[in-house]
């Protein structure tokens, strides 16, 4: 049984919300996704399939509406609306990112649906908040995500260079999760109360508050975290962690050693590759591997062995990357239980095959070509609450004359 099994969600279509249905679809929730007549502008958004344009062919709009029923009711006319109130008589859950009085000047908002449905979870999910006038303002993926400031703390030591957005819809993305993780929150404060809840989601303060350090940093002593490359924002420049290995493609090197049992498996695997000779910091990895008790790394910078070994970790790392290729170098910190990453392009990093391995390659079958489609699977996995893609995103309409024809 999924997890989600038994909620129903009425999504109203829109590319701020769209991924937040897309998770509690492919999670078991029923997702009725209502678009207006002539289809939502996603399905316009590139590339394509064959990258022949067209509605039904957007792989954008695949993507974000796996395991959803489609349907298509114009709330602008009395009749849709009122087709749209008996769809919500049977939900539990109302996902929207329309405009702040959009719903209200056509007397479906909270404080009208939940006459219909007194324990409706009612999810909004704005630029600003639904308070604020700037969520009237337009906003893109990029604005969203430069105004909230992870923006700021992405890119390159070379400060000459702009600051780089995450690739991937990522604002967008946020403020889906801090939605789908407020209405299960509020599923839950159902199940022992009976009572629904309006939760107003505001994409700006979802960014603010993943700034990792950034944003609690300059609250706190008003110091500005700075962009370095390939690892963390830092109110001071630290130790360059990106290397260039043997066939010249390029490495984050990571999480260096910060346990005894690292120390030691990062010196078997030198002595396996013969190069503890030729690296004399290789003494202060064998101190670390037989350090006894709690190796506090609070106390680097002020305590000199600890200093020594921590930093004889990092520079083991840089040593092994410089001599060996890529992927070696990644397969080998694997098997020695360290976290690094090459940098790959998107294409590579899905063919990879620790992800295929994981299984996050899956087949949806689309009947309307005769074939199959290689997705991306799931985001998490989750050994007791299955996930799984139950069908291809619908055709324009295509559950209408099912879902309406049931209430």
């Amino acid at each position: 049984m999924s997890a989600l099994q038994g909620l129903r969600v009425i999504e109203l279509s829109h590319a701020h919300c769209a991924f937040a249905g897309k998770l509690l679809g492919d999670m078991g929730a029923d997702v009725i996704l209502v678009e207006p007549p002539g289809g939502d502008a996603m399905r316009g958004h590139g590339p394509f399939l064959d990258d022949i344009p067209g509605p039904e062919r957007s792989l954008s709009w695949w993507h974000y509406h796996t395991s959803k029923r489609g349907i298509v009711l114009d709330l602008d006319g009395e009749a849709g609306r009122a087709s749209f109130r008996r769809l919500i008589a049977t939900a539990d859950i109302l996902l929207e990112a329309e405009p702040r009085t959009r719903l209200a000047s056509l007397g479906l908002d909270y404080a009208d649906l939940k006459a219909i449905r007194p324990d409706l979870i009612h999810v909004a999910i704005t630029p600003f908040g639904r308070e604020d006038a700037k969520s009237d303002l337009p906003v893109t993926d990029l604005t969203i995500m430069a105004g909230g400031g992870p923006v700021w703390s992405c890119g390159y030591d070379d400060h000459s260079l702009p600051p780089i957005r995450g690739g991937g819809n990522q604002g967008f993305h946020t403020a889906c999760h801090y939605a789908v993780m407020g209405l299960l929150t509020a599923v839950l404060h159902r199940l022992l109360t009976g009572g629904g809840q309006f939760i107003d989601v505001s994409m700006h303060a979802a960014q603010n508050v993943t700034t990792e350090g950034a944003s609690y940093g300059w609250m706190v002593n008003r110091s500005t975290l700075q962009r370095q490359t390939g690892r963390h924002a830092a109110t001071r420049p630290t130790g360059e962690s990106q290397m260039r290995c043997a066939d010249g493609r390029y490495v984050n090197t990571g999480v260096p050693p910060r346990f005894p049992q690292e120390f030691a498996r990062l010196h078997a695997w030198m002595t396996r590759l013969g190069m503890v000779d030729d690296f004399p910091e290789a003494v202060f990895l064998e101190m670390g591997a037989n350090w006894e008790g709690h190796f506090d790394l609070t106390r680097i910078g002020s305590y000199d062995t600890i200093s020594a070994i921590f930093a004889a970790g990092r520079e083991a790392l840089m040593h092994i990357a410089a001599r060996v290729p890529a992927y070696d170098f990644f397969v080998g910190c694997q098997g020695a239980g360290l976290t690094v990453g090459v940098i790959y392009a998107p294409e590579e990093a899905y063919e990879d095959a620790h992800f295929k391995a994981r299984g996050f390659q899956v087949e949806v079958a689309h009947p309307e070509l005769g074939r199959s489609i290689r997705y991306p699977g799931a985001p998490y996995v989750l050994p007791a609450s299955p996930w799984a893609i139950s069908r291809r995103a619908p055709l324009l309409g295509e559950h209408t004359a099912e879902v309406l024809g049931a209430l």
